[in-house]
């Protein structure tokens, strides 16, 4: 062994942690550009891919350019200095482009927005501005890097492959930064100027080792020895460049279906998106890894080790179904009942085995490619950035195809089996132009029959493979299927309701919960003297959206994120809807309710968000600070907006986070119950931007009109409205001290997750029973019923229905917990109280309220 290493392999030493940096703020980049524009076009399938698309372009254009440029350098590690600079010094137009935009995109699309192609080219001008130019630059580096370090032709694949594990570790390192820590310590603003400051940082301290260093001497470009013989037969260049684009489409297509698929049994967090695009990456960096072992045989045929990578994919990619419906034991919930670190190891378990294995082969391909053009006579700077570019264009084409085409037309198992068989036809491509004798093709073109029958074989059965998890005690039944862009759904039989079920383990609403679905209409929409316009976002089944509809309105807009429930709803929900789908004053949008309200001029009487699930990725920015002002600047004087939040879903952390940051917004903030129920409530948060007291008459006529009797005794009707009113927020000042929700301080986005975990494993309480009493009992302390200014107009009897609707309350989470003498007291005060003759049945527990299931 030398004892001395040359000045080369030194300054290869030095310059690894640097590339290191770099792929790590590269990916904080990503993932933060990935989110913010979500945020601004909505999130989308296509807002998403329209995304990566210019990033990855960016990069593609960047490796062909800076390639071909690398070698007319006189320094190329002053070039990769300045490049890491400009990349820093380019990303700070993120902030300025992004003002822009939501300055100026209100105003185009009132001119041009009825046509859907100006709006996707607005986007697509914007996202372009913020990406391309960082991207581009980006794309870059690492032909400047190869350029400086490989100085000997001899040498491209070892240390080519060296530094693209070293730069796809460093990814995953800044994807796992950008996913469970930065953010959470700095903001989302403060984790972007983080990556900045790592590029000024890494170009800097390039620049000042060229200057130390100084240029590297010029070494004679050698031809490779004959042991190391790279190309076997002429035709062989060529296929490098189709292998190196298809196997960018395949590894890409396979990522995005197997994120779908983790979709079906993960929370969908933030966190466990990050998990599966860490271990991918990494994956990456180990195939990267292998890649540079191979390079270094030395008695191996190129064509048969890069047959055998290609072989190996087909058959890894082409079992991963089966693994991972065995590991997910058909589609359960991964780490059901766990606390937060055991369910992110469970979670972590899963990806590694499912994902691991076969991305380390199938990433390997890529960097092994340098070694067969290791004979040619062009610099390592240029061939490594065509090589990054063909690569690139062949995964963006790949995560299109995935997401438009193979999910919606052929569903996730059927296409990573002709992603699999996309392998196979390259290896046996690889395998023709094979320039060893008889035997040695005899032997190849075996081992590829071997594969290609083994991915048939798993092929065959592959419509076993259970595509939605039911549950055999509730008698479950699938009705419908549809595997889409966004979201896989089905509605299913359960008890004899039909429910509407997305990714497995979140319920959008059923026939089951009736009365509470309507309810999340008939509420607010009593309180209001005349409500005409209506705008709702999201739908589920249609059922509350369709309330709306026993009113006189004029116009019902409504906005459901997922195209996959639009197409199913009205074919399976249209008898519980009151002719949602059908009544020509309703319109419905497949798009990002939040997007809506942002692009149009058009103002409601009230708007009504719909329940979600406050843990999932995206859902967080629904209760953000700039969200709610946004929304309040949309209303009609007088207007409402109605926030409905599941308490089973929250603690109190969360909810008074929600309720402290309406206030923001809002001038007065009130809370209704949706329901009586003691456990599964909701509740709904509603907003007015100009403080106005209840008319207590507002639902006697609301009450009258729907019942089509004018007769009805006012005491009856003001009863049956008033006792599900909790309390107001604002006067309270209950949660004056929570911090305030936005979208830089994304708290919901960030906590929630934790704490459904710590409610899972018994650590934290959810907002029910004993604890929803309690913050009851609050509200009506404070300030008091009589100091109440939104019960200013209300009798004393009026105010005493409000009182109770609370003892009835009380009486359910009595009675729920076996305790029927300390529940009688209560069930005696709601009816002396109250106009009604005789109690009340039990409170009933609905089976299929919106939310989600472990």
């Amino acid at each position: 062994m030398r004892s001395i290493l040359r000045p080369i392999d030194a300054r290869l030493l030095v310059l690894l942690p640097l590339f290191f940096v770099s792929g790590c703020a590269a990916l904080i980049y990503q993932v933060l550009w990935v989110r913010e524009l979500g945020l601004l076009f909505g999130s989308t399938a296509q807002a998403a891919a329209l995304t990566i698309g210019i990033f990855f372009t960016g990069i593609a254009l960047g490796g062909w350019f800076w390639g071909r440029r690398a070698a007319a350098l006189r320094d190329s590690l002053r070039g990769f200095g300045w490049l890491e600079l400009a990349v820093g010094a380019t990303a700070l137009g993120h902030f300025f482009l992004l003002d822009l935009y939501q300055a100026l995109y209100p105003a185009l699309y009132q001119w041009l927005g009825h046509l859907p192609l100006f709006d996707t080219l607005l986007k697509a001008l914007l996202a372009a501005g913020v990406l391309l130019l960082p991207s581009f630059l980006m794309g870059g580096t690492l032909p400047m890097l190869g350029e400086y370090l490989v100085r000997d032709q001899a040498e491209l694949g070892q240390r080519g492959s060296l530094l693209y594990a070293i730069n796809t570790a460093g990814a995953a390192t800044g994807a796992l930064a950008a996913g469970f820590v930065l953010p959470i310590w700095l903001g989302f603003h403060g984790s972007y100027l983080i990556a900045v400051g790592l590029d000024l940082v890494v170009g800097t301290a390039a620049l000042m080792l060229a200057w130390f260093w100084g240029p590297p001497e010029v070494a004679a470009q050698r031809p490779a020895p004959a042991r190391c013989r790279a190309v076997d037969r002429p035709s062989a260049g060529s296929l490098v460049w189709v292998v190196a684009f298809a196997s960018g489409f395949a590894a890409l297509a396979i990522e995005v279906i197997w994120t779908r698929l983790f979709a079906q049994v993960l929370q969908n967090s933030v966190y466990t998106y990050a998990v599966v695009l860490v271990t991918f990456l990494l994956a990456l960096s180990l195939g990267a890894a292998l890649a540079n072992r191979l390079c270094r045989l030395s008695g191996a045929r190129v064509s048969q080790v890069l047959g055998a990578l290609l072989g190996l994919s087909a058959v890894l990619v082409a079992v991963s179904p089966w693994l991972f419906s065995w590991m997910t034991g058909e589609l359960s919930y991964v780490g059901a009942g766990a606390g937060w670190g055991n369910y992110l190891r469970s979670v972590a378990g899963v990806a590694a085995v499912v994902m691991l294995i076969p991305a380390v082969i199938f990433g390997a391909v890529l960097p092994y490619l340098l070694r067969l053009l290791q004979q040619s006579q062009q610099g390592p700077g240029r061939l490594i950035g065509s090589l990054i570019a063909v690569n690139t264009v062949g995964s963006i084409l790949g995560a299109l195809a995935a997401g438009f085409i193979i999910l919606p037309f052929v569903g996730a198992n059927v296409g990573l089996l002709m992603l699999a068989a996309c392998y196979l036809l390259l290896m046996f491509a690889v395998q023709v132009n094979e320039g060893g004798g008889w035997r040695v093709q005899r032997g190849a073109l075996a081992a590829g029959v071997l594969a290609a029958v083994l991915v048939m074989a798993l092929a065959l059965p592959v419509g076993q493979l259970q595509r939605v998890s039911l549950q055999a005690a509730h008698q479950e039944r699938l009705l419908d299927f549809v595997e889409g862009s966004h979201a896989s759904v089905a509605v299913i039989e359960r008890d004899g309701h039909r429910l509407l079920r997305a990714n497995n383990h979140y319920t959008l609403g059923g026939t089951g919960a009736l009365a509470s679905e309507r309810n999340q209409t008939l509420i607010p929409m009593m309180t209001h003297p005349a409500p005409r316009d209506v705008f709702y976002l999201g739908m589920g089944t249609g059922i509350t959206a369709g309330a709306a509809l026993l009113f006189p309105v004029d116009r019902v807009v409504v906005c459901e994120l997922l195209p996959e429930v639009v197409q199913l709803a009205p074919r399976w929900f249209g008898p519980w809807s009151e002719g949602l789908f059908s009544d020509p004053r309703v319109e419905i949008h497949a798009e990002d309710g939040r997007n809506c309200l942002r692009r149009s001029q058009d103002t409601y009487d009230l708007i009504i968000s719909d329940l979600f699930t406050p843990w999932k990725a995206g859902t967080g920015n629904l209760y953000t600070l700039e969200h709610y002002r946004r929304a309040a600047q949309r209303l009609n004087p007088g207007g409402l907006y109605v926030q409905w939040i599941p308490t089973y879903q929250v603690s109190r952390s969360e909810f008074g986070i929600i309720a402290r940051t309406m206030t923001e917004a809002f001038d007065q903030v009130v809370l209704w119950r949706g329901d009586l129920f003691p456990n599964h409530s909701v509740v709904a948060l509603v907003g007015q931007p100009e403080a106005s007291p209840l008319d207590p008459m507002v639902p006697v006529a609301h009450g009258r009109s729907l019942a089509g009797n004018p007769a009805l005794p006012e005491d009856l009707l003001a009863a049956v409205s008033l006792r599900f009113y909790a309390g107001n927020i604002t006067a309270s000042q209950l949660f004056a001290s929570y911090p305030v929700n936005t979208e830089n301080r994304a708290l919901i986005e960030l906590q929630a997750p934790r704490t459904q975990r710590a409610m899972q494993a018994g650590l934290v309480r959810a907002l029910t029973g004993d604890q929803l009493g309690l913050l009851y009992e609050q509200l009506q302390q404070a300030p008091g019923l009589d100091q109440d200014p939104y019960l200013g107009r209300l009798t004393d009897a009026q105010r005493g229905y409000v009182v109770a609707g609370r003892s009835y309350f009380h009486y359910g989470v009595y009675r729920l917990a076996g305790l029927d003498q300390q529940a009688a007291p209560f069930l005696e005060d709601f009816l002396q109280r109250t106009p009604f003759q005789q109690a009340p049945a039990d409170p009933p527990q609905p089976e299929t309220l919106s939310g989600w299931e472990e």
